[in-house]
């Protein structure tokens, strides 16, 4: 079902035809499908994948020696000026750096594991580990930092064992440390030590000359080898370790270069937030900065209130060539595009292409965002996106045309192989190539199961074509096969996009929300409303009311009834139809795996923790905190 925005954005787009679009040479498009008497349907890439090096270091070197003076990170010092290391420097201190790893007996079964979160030692620790072959393991903060009881940071470190443990300042992530690190392995900061634990400063790491030993370990560093273990959550909220090897990061980075050919043109200049404890900044961006010989502005902003300014001002600065960020970012960043023109004009100077991952992205906000660049600088910029996981380094599809509708997520990259398999009416997608990982960290049974018979990586989503005449218009995503669910009358739920299709038709009241309704009469939602947006409903209250009474207020549930009734108008049948609702005052819980530390909802284990108050909302006693689709509202 195609909410307000998205049924009327195909007439604005045909009337966008003819703007003129800002050049920049992208890979060609074209598919092969092969299609099986089963149903099954296989979908390649025509393009040739090209070689790629057998280590990602390699471009260190390369870079290195053909442009040693151009800036390759940047990060602020706590003065607001810009510290900035060249190519040459960089690779200077990642072999002294990598000596002093070599020292220390480090290996996949006793990696180096980092807490903190985006910064230049961060990144220099990781490519010395790289270069060495020895594994990192880039942790989210919020394991350390935002967790209560630290269990799940106490699993990966049972998971990994590590032999180094980093971070950035050691008085902050102490609490965790203590909690959770055994006694006996080395602690690296770079301010303050870890109370009551000897702590080895990071400065000391540069100490090392090695050079002979350096060199061996790096030349013995082969495709197979183990960049990094990133974490990733899953369906039963436990953490689970991904094995990243070079041959996946390589290849990856080749894949989009093929799609994204400019880079290959001119070297992409980059400010991004993105947590590299995430596959999206520590893989793909880091990566496409990397391989290409770019420069990455570290940005230490984030797409929340209170921390986007600093995104903001990092704008004012520089422009980017190449720009990503989730759709939560774009969003938070339209309302300085609206009122600073200067700021716009200078995002949009030169930026050749955007990019958005991580969710569905809000068609309100992917029609602004491209309505802001033309009015901007007389040109039309490429919004582009594509689709992947943890398990594939992490693009598997992109969609590197122009299009009207933001859910569209592209076609398998250059060298990836899609299969998709019939499943109860939709289409399970399952991918095959060189950037796909060999398995779980030290869970075999986990490996066993994420395959099929013919060795492809089982994703766990679905797709439908965009133009089911015509494969070369790309894939819709269709949602995740786990969280979809049957009415009591047998009629299947899509949850993925009737989550994207609420959370647009409420825009701006909502956050998100998770579907209920398995085996009932009608589908319910608990909504997870934008706090902010509710308040701009509620002058009456105080300004620091707390979220349940802010939800509870008369004027807010009119809303939201309103906006159910003609939710409801829209709908084609009760699989779309979203019948009763209720606000949720707590946010979702990091401890109670109710969301991922890439900020997603994890739909099935809010419901277990929440099961009471489904029950309350499919009651059929009317509960007074839920609310139900009416006629008031703005009209009353």
């Amino acid at each position: 079902m195609l909410s307000r925005s998205q049924a009327t954005s195909r007439g604005a787009w045909i009337a966008e035809q003819g703007t003129p679009m800002r050049a920049v040479r992208l890979g060609r498009r074209e598919i092969a499908v092969d299609r099986q008497l089963d149903g099954t349907i296989y979908l390649r890439s025509r393009q040739v994948l090209a070689p790629y090096p057998k280590r990602l270091t390699d471009r260190l070197e390369h870079w290195a020696h053909i442009a040693p003076e151009r800036t390759f990170l940047a990060q602020r010092t706590a003065a607001g000026h810009w510290r900035e290391l060249s190519y040459a420097q960089t690779l200077e201190l990642v072999r002294r750096i990598a000596a002093s790893l070599l020292a220390r007996d480090l290996s996949p079964d006793r990696p180096v594991m980092i807490l903190s979160g985006n910064d230049i030692e961060h990144a220099l620790l990781g490519l010395a580990a790289n270069y060495v072959g020895i594994p990192y393991a880039p942790i989210s903060p919020a394991y350390s930092l935002i967790s209560s009881d630290f269990a799940r940071l106490r699993h990966i470190v049972n998971l990994l064992t590590p032999g180094l443990v980093f971070a950035a300042d050691g008085a902050v992530f102490s609490n965790a440390i203590h909690a959770t690190v055994p006694p006996g392995v080395e602690l690296v900061t770079v301010r303050q030590p870890v109370p009551e634990r000897p702590t080895t400063p990071f400065a000391e790491l540069y100490d090392s000359r090695r050079d002979a030993e350096v060199m061996k370990a790096h030349a013995a560093v082969g495709p197979d080898h183990i960049v990094k273990f990133l974490f990733t959550s899953g369906s039963t909220g436990w953490p689970k370790a991904v094995i990243n090897t070079e041959r996946m990061w390589c290849s990856n980075q080749e894949m989009l270069r093929t799609g994204l050919a400019y880079f290959a043109d001119e070297p992409p200049v980059v400010v991004d937030w993105a947590p590299w404890h995430h596959t999206a900044g520590g893989n793909h961006d880091v990566g496409l900065v990397l391989y290409n010989g770019g420069t990455l502005y570290i940005d230490e902003g984030k797409p929340l209130p209170g921390a986007i300014e600093i995104t903001v001002r990092n704008l004012r600065e520089v422009a980017p060539t190449w720009y990503f960020t989730v759709p939560r970012g774009f969003e938070a960043l339209l309302p300085y595009f609206r009122s600073d023109p200067a700021l716009c004009a200078k995002f949009f100077s030169r930026v050749k292409v955007l990019w958005f991952a991580g969710a569905g992205i809000a068609q309100h906000v992917f029609d602004e965002m491209k309505r802001l660049a033309l009015q901007s600088c007389g040109e039309g910029i490429l919004f582009l996106t594509g689709f992947g996981a943890t398990e594939t380094a992490p693009a598997a599809l992109a969609r590197t045309w122009s299009t009207g509708l933001a859910a569209n997520v592209g076609l398998p990259v250059a060298g990836m192989q899609l299969k998709l398999v019939p499943n109860e009416g939709k289409f399970e997608g399952r991918v095959r190539g060189p950037n796909v990982t060999p398995g779980y960290w030290r869970q075999p049974e986990l490996t066993a199961d994420a395959f099929d018979a013919e060795g492809f990586y089982k994703l766990g989503d679905a797709f439908k074509f965009a133009d089911p005449s015509d494969p070369s218009e790309g894939l819709l995503f269709d949602g995740r096969i786990a969280e979809d669910f049957k009415l009591a009358t047998g009629t299947w739920v899509n949850v993925g996009p009737l989550r994207a299709s609420i959370v647009d038709h409420f825009a701006p009241f909502v956050r998100d929300a998770v579907l209920s309704g398995p085996n009932r009469d009608e589908v319910g939602a608990l909504i997870f409303a934008d706090i902010e947006a509710c308040r701009r409903l509620t002058p009456h209250l105080p300004a620091n009311a707390a979220p349940a009474a802010v939800f509870d207020d008369a004027v807010v549930r009119a809303e939201f009834a309103f906006l159910l009734r003609t939710f409801a108008q829209l709908s084609t049948g009760s699989s779309n139809c979203v019948t009763r609702a209720m606000l949720m005052a707590e946010p979702p819980s990091l401890d109670l795996g109710e969301i991922t530390d890439k900020g997603s909802i994890n739909q099935r284990r809010v419901l277990s923790t929440r099961a009471a108050l489904v029950d309350e909302v499919h009651a059929d006693q009317l509960s007074p905190r839920v609310i139900v689709a009416s006629s008031a509202g703005k009209e009353g």
